[in-house]
C-alpha cells in the first residue's frame, strides 16, 4: 500500500508565497538525504504505480465528469495504463541506467592512473505543469523520469481538468510524503505564479503560445525547460500505401479523444487523383468505428464550450473560403439541439493556407485535405511550415520513406501508422522549434531529469610538471606545445 505522508503541507490551493514554501521545503530535504539509493527510487515508483492502479475506476470517473464524456476504456488505456507502463518501464531498468559511465582520460592520463567517469545525479526540485487532454498520463509519464532520476517534485495539474485535478490533490498525500510529491490545484493565476518558482527543471505541456510564457519565466531563474507544444502533424500519403488502411489507421487517430490530442494526425498531404477515394475511405472508417455519435459511449466530448466553439469557427472560416466539407454523420443525428459538446468528424477537402484550420493547432475533430502531386511536394509543403511534434509517412517504397524521413524534420515519425511512436519507452519523446523542446520517456528522460556530472581522478604522478604546464615555462613547455600542435 501507498505510504501516508508524514508532513504534511496543504497544497490545494497555494498562493505565490505558500508554493515557494513548499519548493524551499523540497529541497532543502532533497539536500538533507543525497545521495538519493536505487531502493527508494523504485519505492517511489512503486508507490506512484499503486496509485494508478488503485484507483483506476475513479481516475476513469473523473475524467470523464470532467470532459462532459469520455470513455472509460480510452482513459484506461491512455492514461492510466500508459502511465503505469512508464512507471514500470523506469522501475525494472533503474540499475543500469544509474552506473556511472566510464569515460577515457586524455592520453597518457590513463597510461598514469588517471580515471574519468560520468555520474547521473538528480538536480532537486521538478516542477510538472500538465495539460487537460490526457490530465493524468501528462504528470505521471513525465514523473518516471521525474523519480526514477532521483528528484522531487511539484505538480500543476489543467484548471480545465478540475476533478482529476481535485482527485490528485487527495490521493496524492496517501501515497507520498509532501517533500517527495505535491500537487498545486488553481487556476490561470496560480499556474502563472506556479511557472515563476525556482525549479531545477521544469516539464511543460501544452499550447505553443502558453509555452513561449513558461520559457520566459523559466529564464528569469536560469532553469532548465522541457516543453512539449504539439502543432500541425502531417500524413504524407505515398503512391504505393493502401488508402483503404490508411484511412482507418488515420480516422482511428483523428477521432481518438476526439482529436484532442497533441500527436493526433493534423492533415493529409494526397494527390488529387486519389483525394476522393481517399475521403470516402476516411469516411466509411468512422462510419463503421462510430455507427451513432451523440449516445455512443466510446466516443468523447469536446471539453469546454470555448473549444467547441473554436472548432465550429474553423469550419465555417473554411467553408466560407471555398473548402468542401464533409460531415460524416452516420445516424444523421441532429447535433445543432443536442444538449452535448460531442462533435462528429468534419473533412474538409481543398483545404488553403489562408484558413484558420491550416494555421492553427486543430485539437478536435476536423480533418484538412491538402493536395500534393507527389511525396517531394508533400516534403516541400512540410518544410515550409513550422516543425511538427509528430510526422505519418504510409507507404511500401523504401526510397521514398527514407526521402520522407531524411528530409524532413519533426520530433519524431511513425511509418505506417500515426502516435505510436509515443507509447515506444525506449523512444525519445519530445518536439522541435515551435512544436518544444528537449524529450523524455525511458533513459532519454531519466537523462533529461538527470545532471550528468564529470568526475575525474588524478594519476598519481605530477602530470602538471611533467606536462611542462607549471611556471617558469621551459623546454619541456614548448615540448609539450609542440607535440599537440601537429596535425
Amino acid at each position: 500500500m501507498g505510504k501516508q505522508a508524514d508532513n504534511m503541507v496543504s497544497a490545494d490551493s497555494h498562493d505565490a508565497a505558500g508554493m515557494r514554501a513548499l519548493l524551499d521545503a523540497q529541497r532543502a530535504d532533497f539536500t538533507a538525504h543525497l545521495p538519493v539509493p536505487l531502493a527508494l527510487r523504485r519505492d517511489r515508483l512503486t508507490r506512484a504505480i499503486a496509485m494508478m492502479v488503485d484507483h483506476g475506476e475513479r481516475w476513469c470517473d473523473a475524467v470523464s465528469e470532467d470532459f462532459g464524456h469520455r470513455p472509460r476504456e480510452l482513459t484506461m488505456m491512455t492514461d492510466v495504463i500508459a502511465s503505469t507502463n512508464a512507471l514500470k518501464h523506469a522501475r525494472k531498468n533503474l540499475g543500469p541506467w544509474m552506473r556511472a559511465d566510464k569515460r577515457k582520460p586524455l592520453f597518457p592520463l590513463g597510461l598514469l592512473g588517471a580515471s574519468a567517469r560520468v555520474e547521473y545525479q538528480p538536480k532537486g526540485v521538478v516542477g510538472i505543469i500538465a495539460p487537460w487532454n490526457f490530465p493524468i498520463a501528462m504528470v505521471m509519464a513525465p514523473l518516471a523520469g521525474v523519480f526514477a532520476a532521483g528528484n522531487r517534485a511539484m505538480a500543476k495539474p489543467s484548471e480545465f481538468t478540475a476533478n482529476t485535478a481535485a482527485l490528485f490533490a487527495e490521493l496524492v498525500p496517501q501515497y507520498f510524503d509532501a517533500h517527495e510529491l505535491a500537487v498545486v490545484t488553481g487556476g490561470a493565476e496560480t499556474g502563472q505564479a506556479f511557472a515563476k518558482l525556482p525549479f531545477d527543471h521544469v516539464i511543460f505541456t501544452g499550447a505553443t503560445g502558453i509555452g513561449r510564457h513558461i520559457l520566459h519565466a523559466a529564464a528569469d531563474n536560469l532553469c532548465p525547460v522541457t516543453l512539449e507544444l504539439g502543432g500541425k502533424s502531417p500524413v504524407i500519403v505515398g503512391q504505393s500505401a493502401k488508402l483503404a488502411e490508411v484511412a482507418e489507421k488515420v480516422t482511428l487517430g483523428k477521432l481518438m479523444n476526439a482529436g484532442q490530442i497533441c500527436l493526433a494526425p493534423d492533415y493529409v498531404l494526397i494527390d488529387g487523383a486519389r483525394e476522393r477515394a481517399f475521403v470516402d475511405a476516411v469516411a466509411a472508417s468512422a462510419s463503421a468505428m462510430y455507427p451513432t455519435i451523440l449516445d455512443n459511449p466510446d466516443y468523447t466530448s469536446i471539453v469546454n464550450d470555448r473549444h467547441h466553439a473554436r472548432l465550429h469557427a474553423y469550419v465555417e472560416d473554411a467553408r466560407e473560403k471555398g473548402a468542401d466539407i464533409r460531415v460524416v454523420n452516420p445516424a444523421g443525428e441532429d447535433f445543432a439541439s443536442a444538449n452535448s459538446r460531442k462533435m462528429p468528424l468534419h473533412i474538409i477537402s481543398g483545404a488553403t493556407d489562408d484558413m484558420r484550420v491550416m494555421q492553427e493547432e486543430i485539437f478536435g475533430p476536423l480533418l484538412p485535405i491538402r493536395r500534393a502531386n507527389s511525396v517531394h511536394e508533400a516534403v516541400d509543403y512540410v518544410n515550409a511550415h513550422d516543425r511538427p511534434l509528430g510526422l505519418y509517412y504510409f507507404g511500401r517504397d523504401g526510397a521514398e520513406e527514407d526521402h520522407v524521413v531524411d528530409r524532413t524534420i519533426s520530433g519524431g515519425v511513425t511509418v505506417n501508422d500515426v502516435i505510436f511512436h509515443v507509447a515506444q519507452e525506449d523512444l525519445p519523446f519530445g518536439g522541435i522549434g515551435p512544436s518544444g523542446m528537449g524529450n523524455y520517456h525511458g533513459f532519454d528522460g531519466f537523462q533529461t531529469f538527470s545532471h550528468a556530472k564529470a568526475v575525474y581522478r588524478q594519476a598519481k604522478p605530477d602530470v602538471a610538471g611533467l606536462a611542462g604546464m607549471k611556471p617558469p615555462y621551459g623546454k619541456a613547455t614548448q615540448k609539450s606545445i609542440a607535440r599537440d600542435l601537429r596535425k
